[in-house]
């Protein structure tokens, strides 16, 4: 008996080429091409097909139906998977969500750069062939107080070139307190291991004494490196060498001092209440030799890994073969130079990088901004949640300055009508997702890392997310 209406539908169910003469899938044609929009109404018809025939379809299927489908499933293909998110965790170098957002000199230097040909490797004044480094290099040295630079694709690649051209088939004398492990199971032993580097561990987790690296010096001594704890602190009974007395004793031994920074701030932080980062011209200052550290993190560009210090030994490094594995590309460059020129005016700097901006934001404004955000979103959920601003905390992120909470404010949304984790979920996979986290039966939407441009975008993703719920 169920065959006849079965047969009925099946006859009903619109033809492939009559749906592609259609105007919308004409139009959808010159945007994709006719033989995708032909191969993805076809599988729509197909899947519409099969649930009549399997009793899951017991109506027509308009041919309006049909096209709205083949809309969302092309936009769908071809939608990137590489997307803008917003970031409402209040993790400001958020390693998930790409760390530093870029400054608008930087997004501009990039467009600039990428439009048309440059002059990469071309010196205008003379004619002659150039190094791509020189767009940058003066830069840093008056910024940090080095001799010389050099930068290639981030922080990791700089410790492994470092230690490649500094100490391959040598010693490197390292704490053991400072064997760290960054993301990706990036290890300090590993890379050496990596480079050709032996190493050579001294002190204990908790204490290295200037006694530990003298017993260890030796014949086949290279470096001496100090790896900066930038994403753990070891507190209470411990002890390390001052900077400057390690490259005292380091240099009464003819041995140069490598610093692996990690974050590699410019400013000085503390002057804006935040942390204790030792900053990179601090340690040049000291008479470390090589300093690396990255550029998408304190910084606040693009990822790239920066190499600063003695003239004499930046040269030996830039002469490796290895540099040119590691090099950076046009982008790249562009948008750091952008970015450096900012701090060449520290309140500027300030302003104008997000992740300055983002770290040194008032409370003042926070508080406005939550204030902001809950009303809007009072409104979206019509009582069916609490919504209101309470106090807590950001973080640095990015293995920087871990034990550093950062005082702000935050929209908690409660409800006992829709689940918590259910809504969370949805602004995951709305248009513009909202990424925000769940703590103490809440979810929480940190304004820190939310831009005042972004107040609305985010209460129109999470109406959606919301209306998503059903």
């Amino acid at each position: 008996m169920s065959a006849k209406p079965n047969s009925a539908l099946l006859r009903k169910l619109p033809a492939v080429h009559r749906l592609l003469e259609h105007p919308i899938a004409r139009q959808l044609s010159v945007h994709y091409s006719h033989d995708l929009v032909s191969e993805a109404i076809a599988a729509i018809v197909d899947a519409a097909r099969q649930q009549i025939l399997s009793g899951q379809r017991v109506t027509e299927v308009a041919e309006a139906e049909l096209l709205e489908e083949t809309i969302r499933y092309m936009q769908g293909r071809f939608r990137p998977n590489f997307r803008r998110v917003l970031n409402a965790t209040g993790v400001v170098l958020h390693t998930n969500l790409g760390r530093a957002p870029l400054a608008a000199p930087a997004l501009e230097a990039i467009e600039r750069t990428a439009r048309g040909y440059s002059n990469l490797e071309l010196n205008l004044e003379t004619g002659e062939r150039g190094s791509r480094y020189d767009h940058v290099e003066q830069l840093i040295c008056r910024l940090t107080g080095a001799e010389a630079a050099l930068v290639v694709n981030n922080n990791a690649a700089a410790v492994l070139l470092v230690l490649r051209e500094m100490a391959k088939g040598r010693e490197v004398i390292v704490s053991r307190g400072q064997l760290v492990e960054i993301g990706g199971s990036f290890r300090v032993s590993e890379v050496m291991k990596e480079s050709g580097a032996v190493l050579v561990e001294v002190g204990t987790t908790n204490k290295t004494h200037e006694r530990d690296y003298i017993q260890a010096i030796g014949e086949n001594t290279a470096l001496i490196m100090r790896a900066h704890t930038s994403n753990f602190r070891i507190v209470g009974f411990t002890y390390q060498p001052d900077l400057a007395d390690l490259v005292t004793l380091s240099h009464d031994h003819r041995i140069p001092v490598y610093e692996d920074l990690g974050s590699g701030s410019l400013i000085d932080l503390r002057k804006y209440g935040i942390g204790d980062e030792p900053t990179v011209g601090a340690s040049l200052a000291a008479g470390v030799d090589i300093v690396s550290f990255s550029g998408d993190k304190l910084l606040g560009g693009t990822q790239a890994g920066i190499i600063a210090g003695k003239q004499t030994f930046i040269n030996r490094i830039k002469r490796n073969q290895l540099t040119r594995a590691l090099r950076v590309d046009k982008l790249t460059l562009a948008a750091l130079e952008a970015t450096l020129l900012l701090y060449l005016d520290e309140q500027r700097a300030i302003r104008e990088i997000p992740t300055l901006y983002l770290l040194t934001r008032r409370k003042e404004e926070l508080v406005h901004e939550a204030h902001r955000l809950a009303e809007q979103l009072v409104n979206v959920f019509a009582g069916q949640a609490v919504v209101e601003v309470t106090e807590t905390v950001s973080q640095v992120g990015g293995g920087s300055l871990p034990t550093e909470d950062l005082p702000t404010y935050a929209v908690a949304i409660r409800s006992s009508q829709f689940s918590l984790n259910a809504l969370e979920s949805a602004m995951r996979q709305v248009d513009l997702p909202v990424m925000a986290t769940i703590r103490k039966e809440a979810l929480l939407l940190d304004v820190r890392t939310l831009f005042p441009t972004e107040i609305d975008e985010c209460v129109s993703s999470i109406r959606d997310a919301y209306q998503r719920l059903g």
